[in-house]
């Protein structure tokens, strides 16, 4: 994926504005702190490996599902922003 979606996105799009549910409400659900859910459905925060087993465990998907959506992202945006041009491959030396 060259573009993938921030998990908090994912969360927001496809999890709670069809099931008409907040960020608070999702983390009463999930005993969670509201700020967690709330910084990450506007992107501001990294998806942990705890709130991806909280929400694995609710909405009945797998830890790996959200944990896959973080690192897409995460690659993605450093594949933006990292300068690898000084590094010579192994091969190469």
């Amino acid at each position: 994926m060259e573009n993938p979606s921030h998990p908090g996105e994912v969360l927001a799009q496809l999890y709670l504005e069809p099931l008409g549910m907040s960020a608070i409400a999702l983390a009463k659900r999930l005993s969670v702190p509201r700020t967690r859910i709330e910084r990450l459905v506007r992107s501001e925060t990294s998806l942990t490996v705890d709130t991806a087993m909280r929400l694995a465990k609710f909405f009945g998907n797998s830890a790996e599902f959200w944990m896959n959506l973080q690192r897409a992202y995460d690659l993605a945006q450093a594949r933006r922003t990292l300068d690898l041009s000084k590094i010579i491959p192994l091969e190469a030396a």
